[in-house]
Parts: structure tokens; sequence; C-alpha cells
């Protein structure tokens, strides 16, 4: 079993309970790595009904994320945060191993 070492900001966590709480059905916010986007990886944000068998399971206060072991691979040491600013709101991945990011905070490189 991988180290589980994603972590939740407090205002992502808070946000993610928000938008599940909304949504019939759904009980978590998935995270998952594709390639493509403008720096070679993306993140992909969906909701998830139930965890998938390889799923890791982050769970704070009332959030919970799933990230699927392929992707934990490239986001291993990340914090995912909610950010309310001037551009927008947005969940951003801070990411230790992306040596590269697009400035929209969506894609990145290894």
């Amino acid at each position: 079993m991988m180290e589980i070492n994603v972590t939740l900001s407090n205002a992502a966590a808070k946000r993610i309970a928000e938008i599940v709480g909304n949504e019939a059905g759904k009980q978590a916010l998935r995270v998952s790595v594709e390639g493509g986007g403008c720096s070679g990886f993306s993140y992909k944000f969906d909701l998830a009904e139930a965890p998938e068998d390889d799923d890791v399971v982050i769970a704070k206060g009332d959030a919970k994320v799933l990230i699927d072991s392929l992707s934990l691979v490239y986001m291993a040491g990340s914090e995912i945060d909610f950010v309310d600013n001037l551009l927008g709101q947005s969940f951003q991945i801070k990411n230790p191993n992306a040596v590269a990011s697009c400035g929209c905070g969506t894609s990145f490189s290894i």
C-alpha cells in the first residue's frame, strides 16, 4: 500500500463538503492526473459516488477526496487547496514534484 501523503487545506475541505452536499448521490471529489495540458500533465476534477478498488481516500472533516493509485504517483507530497481571489474560484494543487506549471494552475510537468 502506497503512503498517503497528499493533504487537503481547510479551504479545500470546506468547499468539497459544500459541493458534494449539494449533489445527490455524490460522496467525494475525484482528482486524477491525465496526459495533456500546456505543461505535459493536467489535473482533472470530478464528483464521484464511491471509491474504486485502487483509490486512496483522503478525508478531512466532511470532505472526501479520491485519487487513483496511478495519479497518486504524480501527486506525492501535494496539497489540494481551494483559492477564491480576483481571478475566480478554483481548486489548486501545490505539487512539489512539478518542475513547471502553467498560469492557470491546472497543468504541470515533472
